[in-house]
């Protein structure tokens, strides 16, 4: 099942795609006579229950009440799945094609960092590069959304606590991170977190280890890679950040990049500008675009 939040009008929701149509969970549940929650955060939280639940709905569902509270793609706009995560957790040096690109050693433990929770857009929303930084980068990531509490999971027991994956696109101001010799500060702006566009739910998507994973700037492929070459394996980081912290329903986890940043291109650098469209395609997923504009400069 793939679920995602949209808005019709003024009104927003969430549902499930069914080939090119949305149905609104919340509504079909009132169509049913079954009890399900409003926002797509609180499904999450039933995790393992809440995708049975609305999985076992749809099921049920007669075509005339899936059709009259459906939509078509064309008719709404998408939104980010979540927009408050308690945590967004980021791996960085997690591929090996990342690592040779830069000339470094591949870590023996995960290298993590955080992002705030302002920096989450949806799809087709803008990236705003802010009018100081030069050096602006895309990062096309397989995101981890947790559906269940958990400190010390065993990486046998990982899966279980996972409700989907979402894309994740980890804007980087390179000239601030580089700078800074630490990550917070360049990656952590408002919009620097494109998240979406939909969820889709680990039992549609049970085996990660070998996922197609591609960006385009405008119509210039620059990432062609799988998640073959992650160092550590989905199951592995849940594991290994949940022994730093505990880690909570609807947390994302970001689970680093392939080769192919704009920083390490031969033979010179290739940057975001204004008016370039990034474009991140996972498989079993979908894609997730969105468009750099320039922030005014201060008066």
């Amino acid at each position: 099942m793939k679920l995602v939040r949209y808005r019709v009008g003024r009104k927003q929701c969430y549902g499930a795609l069914l080939n090119d149509e949305i149905v609104s969970l919340p509504e079909l549940a009132r169509h049913s006579n079954i009890s399900i929650p409003e926002r797509l955060e609180d499904l999450i939280a039933l995790g393992v229950e809440g995708i049975q639940k609305a999985e076992n709905m749809l099921k049920q569902a007669v075509q005339k009440d899936l059709k009259s509270i459906s939509a078509k793609h064309d008719e709404v706009c998408f939104l980010a799945p979540m927009t408050s995560p308690p945590k967004i957790i980021c791996m960085g040096l997690n591929y090996r094609d990342h690592v040779s690109e830069q000339k470094t050693t591949i870590p023996d433990e995960p290298v993590i960092f955080m992002k705030p929770r302002t920096t989450i857009i949806g799809p087709n929303e803008n990236i705003v590069k802010p009018s100081f930084v030069k050096q602006l980068d895309y990062e096309a990531e397989l995101a981890i959304v947790m559906g269940k509490e958990g400190k010390n999971i065993p990486v046998s027991e990982a899966s279980v606590y996972i409700f989907g994956y979402t894309i994740l696109n980890d804007v980087s101001a390179r000239d601030i991170q580089f700078k800074d010799k630490q990550w917070t500060r360049g990656k952590s702006f408002d919009t620097f977190a494109p998240t979406g566009p939909c969820i889709t739910t680990v039992n549609q998507l049970q085996n990660t280890s070998n996922l197609s994973i591609k960006t385009w700037v405008n119509d210039e492929i620059r990432q062609n890679s799988t998640t073959r070459n992650m160092i550590f394996n989905v199951c592995q980081i849940v594991h290994h950040i949940s022994r730093v912290m505990t880690l909570e329903p609807c947390d994302i986890i970001a689970t680093g990049t392939p080769a192919g940043v704009g920083f390490a291109m031969k033979p010179q650098p290739k940057f975001l500008q204004s008016g370039d469209t990034v474009r991140i395609e996972i498989e079993g997923i979908g894609t997730l675009q969105n468009r750099i504009i320039e922030e005014e400069a201060d008066a």
